[in-house]
């Protein structure tokens, strides 16, 4: 009886955690829909506003290369060159 009351309120406690959670808007421009779509797949959009300040246009083509290349991302040459272009006109350390 404990057991499935314990589980009742966890239930209950992520229920509202899941229902609080709030979707990540990402800068209007060319390039969005494709990151929303191919990115957004495999990990939060998150990350990409936490890492912005830190990422260099060269910073960002080797991080879409390793999505690629290392997780094995479906994302083809314009796409990534898309992402790319995306990403560090909106989210692009300052040079």
């Amino acid at each position: 009886m404990r057991m499935l009351f314990a589980l009742a309120v966890a239930m209950l406690v992520a229920g509202g955690a899941i229902a609080m959670e709030r979707r990540v808007a990402l800068k209007d421009g060319p390039g969005r829909e494709t990151v929303e779509n191919l990115c957004s797949g495999c990990h939060s959009v998150d990350y990409i506003r936490i890492n912005a300040p830190f990422m260099s246009r060269q910073t960002w083509t080797a991080e879409v290369d390793k999505m690629r290349r290392a997780f094995g991302a479906p994302i083809g040459d314009a796409d990534a060159n898309r992402i790319v272009d995306y990403l560090s006109s909106n989210y692009g350390a300052p040079a």
